[in-house]
């Protein structure tokens, strides 16, 4: 049984990519499953959960999460007693979930998961093989304009907001940075690949894992 984790920058491929793996090993392919199996173990909606991904990064968000915070001091012993969805969803719960629904899956089955902080959840778990997606800038920006229909600087401000909330989310759950090439197996920069290229490029890697 082997496991892939992919993480990779906005326009970078990523998800194309570990879409090309999970074919060439007639396995599947986890992406959005993870936050629906979170949501469904929490009793919350899918947009609270998906909320977790993306920190707060403005005084007003920052406002909020402390006011979040304190709300949740306040429910004492009493809020042992209130149903789940009603109980504020706080970091640690989130993140135990979180962590609960990846190693689950890993047991299971051959799977290729896609970020979700899966990288540092597999860390040391065996037959896994963790994957960095990277492009420079511009290569990406021609991408995210072409596959989103967008113009030059609504492309960069788009990937400026992914890769920003993708290194808080890491450094925010995990205490490590997300484009630290330590962290990963393979860093794999699709400038001159193929998507189809670098995904035969992690298959026979794979076969090389312990």
């Amino acid at each position: 049984m082997s496991i892939v984790t992919i993480r990779g920058q906005l326009g970078s491929g990523a998800p194309e990519i570990g879409r090309q793996i999970a074919d060439r090993l007639h396995t599947d392919y986890v992406d959005r499953e993870i936050i629906a199996e979170v949501a469904a173990r929490l009793q919350r909606q899918e947009q609270e959960v998906l909320a977790k991904e993306m920190p707060p990064s403005s005084l007003l968000g920052r406002i909020a999460e402390a006011l979040e915070h304190s709300s949740s001091l306040e429910v004492g012993f009493e809020g042992a007693y209130l149903p789940a969805w009603q109980i504020p969803l706080n970091d640690s719960r989130y993140l135990q979930t979180l962590e609960s629904v990846v190693r689950d899956l890993a047991r299971s089955q051959s799977l290729v998961i896609r970020g979700r902080g899966s990288q540092f959840i597999l860390k040391d778990y065996p037959r896994t093989l963790h994957v960095l997606v990277v492009a420079p800038l511009e290569v990406r920006e021609k991408r995210v304009m072409q596959n989103l229909k967008l113009d030059q600087e609504t492309a960069k401000r788009e990937i400026a907001r992914f890769d920003s909330s993708s290194r808080k989310f890491i450094k925010r759950y995990f205490k490590a940075e997300l484009e630290d090439p330590g962290c990963y197996d393979l860093v794999i920069n699709t400038e001159h690949l193929s998507f189809q290229a670098a995904a035969s490029i992690v298959v026979d890697a794979l076969s090389f894992k312990d």
